[in-house]
């Protein structure tokens, strides 16, 4: 009998391991950019130049003032603050993205020496050194981060938030609507203070 040819498999294990390893870098990258990047509470909306300028002309912002951005998002309203007012800033966001957007764009503006941009979480962040707080965020977050308004601010300080309200514990003083948009202000009198100073840390 005539003995069957033999059928012979080259298997190039440097390929199918380099294959393999690629493969199971790629699954771990994704896992860990998934678990770097921060679930954010507000999306990232842009607010128009000329409602920064109102909130600012809301706020009576100055040389002397102190402004907090909370989530600042590209840095717009204390970039203006300093560079149109005189102003000195901290804006704060969760998102590193637009945080470096914010650094990058104060050094374009040539205010880097007056403003501040940190990565951080809103609802622990130490506001107590603002004269002015500014805000975009949601009616829900504003709700929230509320009591610890009441609790840092010193009294006298002003408040600002683009579109959404603090609730009806804290009526605005003025309200003022700008096509379409709607700005509130609030100062912080000593009835706040004493309730922020009456909550539980």
């Amino acid at each position: 009998m005539e003995s069957q040819p033999r059928i012979r498999i080259r298997i190039r294990l440097p390929g199918l391991f380099l294959f393999a390893l690629f493969w199971a870098l790629g699954i771990a990258g994704a896992q860990a950019q998934a678990q770097t990047t921060p679930k954010l509470d507000v999306p990232y909306v842009p607010t128009p130049k000329n409602i920064v300028n109102r909130m600012l002309d809301l706020a009576k912002v100055g040389k002397n003032d102190v402004l907090y951005d909370l989530g600042c998002g590209d840095g717009r309203i204390v970039i203006t603050a300093a560079k149109d007012r005189g102003a000195t800033g901290v804006g704060i966001d969760l998102n590193p993205v637009r945080i470096e957007e914010a650094k990058a764009n104060a050094k374009t503006a040539g205010v880097e020496s007056q403003v501040e941009f940190m990565v951080g979480d809103l609802f622990k962040a130490d506001v107590s050194k603002a004269t002015v707080v500014t805000l975009y965020l949601l009616p829900e977050v504003n709700r929230k981060i509320r009591p610890m308004l009441w609790k840092q601010l010193k009294v006298g300080t002003r408040v600002v938030s683009h579109d959404f309200d603090m609730g009806a514990e804290w009526p605005p003083e003025r309200e003022e609507r700008i096509g379409g948009k709607t700005l509130y202000y609030w100062t912080i009198t000593p009835a706040q203070k004493a309730a922020g100073n009456s909550t539980k840390s």
